[in-house]
């Protein structure tokens, strides 16, 4: 159930120069937590406004978080050491619907922490195909090869794996293995990428949006995106209806 919960800062450190990993303990709010939900963390007096950040992964009592500093909120939250406390709104949103199959995960950037959680909670094994810019932003590569059967990087660059879009090994795997689902985060070029492609296999596609949030609980209607469903197109909020959406639904 979503509450307000109190959380203990149990673990502090960075990825990289701009992300930050962080792990909190509360063993409520840990066993209420799905693959894709995010929490809405305080990140100081100053900040009216809660940050929303997605939920990496839970292991017993505690939560793991992966985020960008970009502004004020979440640099004030970089700086956070343990034995802090952080006001947590959560675990908020609808997350990703596992099917039994193997299911292929494919990530963005800094899309693609939520997505280790759903990696390790796949019933039928997974594989990974994870996209950064460069070499010097890849995260988590490590973790999802603990969990997944494998693992591909892409970068645009071609600084390190394969040399361009995620769309590049993900095309073969649609080619050559039987899938239950994809299961995507990240920018929002790249969804309607991989949503082709996934429409094009005939192989169903959840994605998770990324957008700029205000209350978190589908209040103010900040995050409202353009969808459609058999009666027409609606505008739904992202915080309160996702952020896991059928890739068919959204209007690209």
């Amino acid at each position: 159930m979503t509450g307000v919960y109190e959380c203990r800062i149990v673990a502090a450190g960075k990825l990289n120069s701009a992300i930050c990993a962080m792990t909190i303990a509360n063993g409520a709010l840990a066993a209420e937590a799905r693959a894709g939900q995010f929490l809405h963390v305080k990140c100081g007096e100053a900040q009216l406004l809660r940050r929303p950040i997605s939920i990496c992964r839970v292991s017993g009592d505690s939560l793991e978080l992966v985020f960008e500093i970009k502004g004020k909120g979440t640099q004030w939250l970089s700086k956070r050491i343990p034995g802090m406390r952080l006001d947590v709104i959560g675990p908020l949103g609808n997350g990703f619907v596992l099917p039994e199959g193997r299911i292929i995960i494919v990530g963005g950037g800094i899309g693609t922490p939520p997505l280790l959680f759903a990696a390790g909670s796949a019933r039928g094994g997974a594989t990974a195909v994870l996209g950064f810019r460069s070499k010097d932003r890849i995260i988590l590569e490590d973790e999802f090869a603990a969990v997944c059967d494998g693992v591909y990087i892409t970068t645009d660059d071609g600084s390190f794996g394969i040399a361009g879009p995620v769309t590049v090994p993900l095309v073969k795997l649609l080619e050559h293995g039987k899938h239950g689902a994809v299961l995507a985060c990240g920018p929002r070029a790249m969804l309607s990428a991989v949503a082709k492609l996934c429409s094009l296999y005939g192989i169903p596609c959840q994605v998770s949006l990324e957008e700029r949030m205000g209350c978190g609980v589908g209040a103010c209607l900040v995050c409202a995106c353009e969808t459609v469903s058999e009666n027409g197109e609606q505008m739904r909020r992202v915080c309160k209806d996702g952020p896991v959406f059928d890739a068919k639904e959204i209007v690209w």
